[in-house]
């Protein structure tokens, strides 16, 4: 196919290369600002280029030198063979919004149309040799050019480094804010301007990451998992997923925790307020303490509902992974599903409430009770060292308070052999009430 659109811009050279225009202009405009730069720094006629990266890398060179962005505003191909036979680089001030889009709505990607804006553009074409040559420079600017100190602002010239891109992502895999990302970036390259990039870049690399991520997350879990059993076959994990093959249990526990609840596993503690938004599944994990009071993992799980099947499904598989049988007591909040799966699955063991999500007392007296009555039922709660103590002391309280018609206590004392101390302090609890 014979580049005849060319005629114009080369002519009569064997090479295709022939004579060239670099042109400076005037026109309404009150100003031209022409960048002084060397003149080995500025475009050239017939300047060739051994591909259309090393044009634009050239061209955005010179335009922070110069002080202003670029944008591609046109690219010409064959039809055939889909190769880009001319582009064209223009300031990214060229032209104006199209016609009708308001001040108020701003849509990106609007094409621009016209002559009224800034006129800068670079335009190569590719010659018979297979080099870009330039064919068209438009030098001059109608607006004041951007100051060294700020021209990293400008959009052409910002880019994150696979160096900041590697560090970014240390930074989040250690849960630190992507501001304060930012702000370590600018302390380490010695200033803002050193960065290559705006805060906001680095936001938008985060969920360009994510969404690489999307539809392979689930295959990721379960190949690292699947690698981690097979470097240690006491990994033990289970993964069922629905009609749609979206993950919708699962469980796993590595060799040190079961080590740990063979030792410690009398008492378990079982919390699943943990939700995690991306996903919008459950974090469900069992732990405990050790022989020095520092909490210990036993196992981890996702769930993506708190139903009784859900919770059912999940004390069976705790209870094949661990060894030495089931624990001596499990502390959980007051959850009817899981009350109700706890009863199916570990019928033998004592079910004890947090105490954290029961003694709420500021909710549920109102101002003034909990003001002059509270230390009274903490009292009465902790310090009573039987449960005919504890039933004697709360009845003189409810009376003196006058809450009787509390509808939250009275629940409370009917469920109080599950939480109260005095109750369930004949079975080893390790020292915990609470799984917060």
């Amino acid at each position: 196919m014979k580049m005849d659109y060319m005629a114009q811009e080369l002519d009569g050279h064997s090479e295709g290369v022939g004579q060239y225009r670099l042109n400076s202009y005037s026109d309404s405009c009150d100003k031209i600002y022409i960048p002084q730069l060397r003149d080995d720094h500025k475009p050239k006629s017939v300047q060739g280029f051994e591909s259309l990266d090393d044009a634009h890398e050239f061209y955005n060179n010179y335009a922070k030198e110069a002080g202003f962005s670029v944008r591609i505003n046109y690219s010409r191909k064959n039809k055939e063979t889909n190769e880009i036979l001319r582009k064209e680089y223009v300031c990214s001030k060229e032209g104006v919004p199209a016609k009708g889009v308001g001040e108020k709505k701003r849509h990106r990607g609007i094409t621009r149309e016209g002559c009224k804006g800034c006129k800068e553009k670079l335009a190569v074409v590719k010659s018979k040799s297979g080099t870009y040559v330039v064919s068209l420079f438009v030098e001059g600017h109608n607006h004041p050019l951007t100051s060294p100190k700020r021209v990293h602002l400008l959009r052409s010239h910002r880019t994150v480094s696979n160096s900041h891109k590697c560090i970014t992502q240390l930074f989040s895999a250690a849960n630190i804010p992507t501001h304060q990302q930012f702000s370590l970036l600018e302390m380490q390259v010695g200033g803002i301007e050193n960065v290559g990039c705006l805060e906001k870049d680095i936001y938008n690399n985060e969920r360009n990451l994510r969404n690489g991520l999307k539809g392979h997350d689930a295959d990721m879990l379960y190949e690292h998992f699947q690698l981690e059993h097979e470097k240690n076959l006491s990994f033990t994990f289970k993964i069922e997923a629905d009609e749609e093959d979206r993950i919708t249990h699962c469980f796993w526990v590595d060799t040190k925790s079961r080590k740990a609840y063979m030792f410690f596993g009398d008492v378990v503690v079982f919390d699943s307020t943990y939700n995690t938004n991306r996903y919008g599944m459950i974090f469900a994990p069992f732990v405990g303490v050790n022989n020095h009071g520092q909490t210990t993992v036993f196992a981890c799980s996702f769930l993506s509902d708190e139903t009784t099947n859900s919770f059912l499904w999940l004390f069976e598989q705790f209870k094949k992974a661990m060894p030495g049988g089931s624990p001596k007591m499990i502390i959980t909040d007051q959850d009817p599903a899981m009350t109700k799966a706890i009863v199916q699955a570990f019928p033998n063991i004592t079910h004890r409430y947090c105490s954290w999500h029961i003694s709420k007392f500021s909710e549920r007296l109102g101002g003034v009770k909990y003001r002059d009555y509270f230390e009274d039922f903490r009292k009465c709660i902790w310090e009573s060292e039987s449960t005919e103590e504890f039933d004697s002391k709360l009845m003189k309280i409810v009376e003196k308070s006058e809450s009787q018609d509390n509808e939250w206590l009275r629940s409370l004392y009917e469920i109080r052999s599950s939480w109260v101390p005095a109750y369930v302090n004949h079975v080893f609890s390790a020292g915990m009430t609470s799984s917060q």
